[in-house]
């Protein structure tokens, strides 16, 4: 990333939600469990996470094979790309998302890149190569691995949380306080969490830009998705994935509030300022 404040603020946010890990570990040190057994139990936890998640994203949007042989131009740009970000060429997929959208999931080596068909029919070659570099660069950048340590630092925590105060006494009311207080910590720790998120997609943004040379195609791209996700007619990108895709939908107050994307006009502001003109 060259934005030095992007980087400052990203810096920020990690730091606090790594502070909330601390504090559990050391919780948990002092109740009698060994940082011998906290670390691997979280390690575990996010495992297990990790491979969920990534079956249920694939399986949510009904994802298949994008094969070579029906798109040929696809899997040459894929892996042009993939080389000049120096990371191995990730598997292909076609899925249903309601309206044009693209995401990654999976890490270096094992990547996955799902698209949907609209997506494919609505974006020309130069602005489709920016939306797969732009995928591609959160492939690179570990960025589907670290937002899933923050999510899994929010759950850790409210579970912690939660049975700290229920444990305190058995009775009904203190076991509703404790779910309250486990529901506020863990908000609290996902703000920042989501914050992360918005800051990773201006950095693969700009790593897409430095890879395909061309921010107006990525701009133009964003806000032709934009366009048809916003629409009042069109459905709502999928909860499971949503945090996960290019566009992640951007209606209503509170989800502006607790966002995983930056808002589109942001982004092609920095990527091409007259596109908005």
């Amino acid at each position: 990333m060259s934005d030095r404040m992007l980087q400052v603020r990203m810096l920020v946010a990690g730091s606090v939600v790594f502070a909330f890990y601390a504090a559990f570990a050391l919780f948990m040190n002092r109740a009698g469990f060994g940082l011998e057994w906290v670390l691997p139990g979280s390690v575990v936890f996010v495992g297990v996470q990790y491979k969920l998640g990534k079956w249920l994203a694939l399986r949510g949007v009904d994802a298949r094979d994008l094969h070579a042989e029906e798109h040929p131009e696809i899997h040459a740009t894929v892996e042009q790309l993939s080389e000049e970000m120096g990371i191995a060429k990730p598997a292909l997929k076609l899925g249903r998302m309601g309206v044009p959208n693209a995401f990654a999931v999976g890490r270096k080596g094992a990547g996955v890149v799902v698209v949907s068909d609209t997506l494919l029919e609505l974006l020309d070659d130069d602005e489709l190569e920016g939306v797969l570099a732009h995928e591609l660069a959160h492939i690179r950048n570990r960025d589907v691995t670290v937002m899933l340590f923050g999510q899994s630092v929010a759950s850790i925590v409210g579970i912690a949380v939660f049975w700290l105060v229920a444990l305190a006494d058995d009775s009904f009311a203190v076991t509703i306080v404790g779910w309250v207080v486990s529901s506020v910590v863990q908000t609290v720790v996902m703000v920042f969490v989501l914050a992360i998120s918005r800051y990773r997609e201006y950095a693969a943004d700009e790593d897409a830009v430095a890879s395909t040379g061309d921010p107006e195609a990525l701009g133009r791209a964003l806000a032709k998705i934009a366009s048809v996700g916003s629409h009042e007619d069109a459905p709502d990108v999928d909860g499971q994935v949503g945090a996960l895709c290019i566009f992640g939908g951007e209606r209503g107050l509170l989800a502006t509030l607790f966002a995983t994307h930056p808002r589109t006009e942001k982004r092609i502001e920095r990527l091409a300022p007259h596109l908005l003109e």
